[in-house]
């Protein structure tokens, strides 16, 4: 098949570089805005010698002495020390996880296109920022990593990336576990980072909990379900349905069948929102039906707001 950009079958980079206006206002969670927006928009959790003053205590053997604070020296009669918190940039992280079931979609577009379209606005809203921006691709016994890289250069290196990974003539078969992807992000992240995990959950197993809570000891974790809405309704009749492999009939014409689905679907929302709320990441929704940047935007605000 010939890949015709914007059909919502195919990524294209035009269309996600065109995203990048209507992500400038975009926000991300943070601590405190930094005092200056060359140094990037967060502050550091690790204390070192920088440009914002955090506090004074006493001086210890081996403290740099160029850091005395000899105003509070003198007021106390006992040598006390300067501590200040470093500005740097934050690394911005999208993990996007491309299993088969990602390949779905029955309205507008399929949900790799979408989350495509998410981890792009993403990408442009950090560099906008001045953080750097970086990506975790995954798919069945496949993996990419794209290192944080700061500007439009950062952003473009990511938009390429996902152009070629979420390719569907490309797909990788089989199934892997969200968690062998969160394990190899938690050993190779930098501590301090934003990481956004782009995912429809179908491949969510118990050992996630472990590796989220080691991600979020160091660093702030949002989860982005991808979703398409016929996984939760499906209207009555008969559906051909296939796994790849062996192919069926589905018959919704029975109400029973129709609510045990809903059920099911319902059980597939609920079960990583409170696997990412436990541990105390954020959370957002998107589906194939709704604009990516304007998804993005408002629960960041939430997020924002609660932080």
């Amino acid at each position: 098949m010939t890949p015709v950009p914007g059909d919502g079958i195919h990524l294209s980079a035009p269309e996600l570089i065109a995203l990048k206006p209507r992500c400038n206002a975009l926000s991300f969670p943070m601590n405190r805005p930094a005092a200056s927006a060359l140094a990037g928009a967060y502050r550091s959790r690790f204390r070192g010698r920088g440009v914002d003053f955090v506090e004074s205590r006493n001086y210890l053997p081996g403290d740099d002495i160029r850091n005395m604070d000899w105003r509070v020296t003198a007021r106390t009669g006992k040598p006390h020390t300067k501590i200040f918190q470093e500005e740097r940039e934050r690394p911005v992280l999208v993990v996007v996880d491309a299993n088969p079931s990602l390949y779905f979609g029955t309205r507008k577009r399929l949900k790799s296109v979408a989350a495509g379209q998410l981890a792009a606005a993403i990408a442009w809203a950090a560099v906008r920022r001045g953080d750097r921006i970086g990506a975790f691709l995954f798919a069945p016994e496949n993996h990419r990593e794209l290192r944080p890289t700061g500007g439009r250069r950062g952003a473009m290196r990511v938009i390429q990336g996902l152009v070629d990974w979420l390719n569907p003539d490309k797909m990788h078969e089989g199934q892997a576990p969200l968690s062998a992807s969160l394990e190899r992000v938690r050993h190779a992240v930098r501590p301090g980072s934003l990481i956004l995990i782009i995912s429809d959950f179908f491949n969510l197993d118990e050992e996630c909990h472990r590796h989220l809570s080691r991600l979020r000891q160091h660093n702030d974790v949002i989860g982005c379900q991808i979703m398409d809405p016929a996984e939760a309704f499906l209207p009555a009749g008969r559906f051909p349905i296939s796994d790849g492999e062996h192919s069926a009939m589905l018959d919704t014409h029975q109400q029973q069948s129709r609510r045990q689905f809903e059920r099911m679907s319902a059980e597939h929302g609920m079960q990583p929102k409170r696997m990412f709320q436990r541990h105390k990441c954020g959370w957002m929704v998107l589906e194939t039906t709704d604009d990516p940047v304007e998804v993005l935007g408002r629960e960041l605000r939430l997020l924002v707001g609660r932080g």
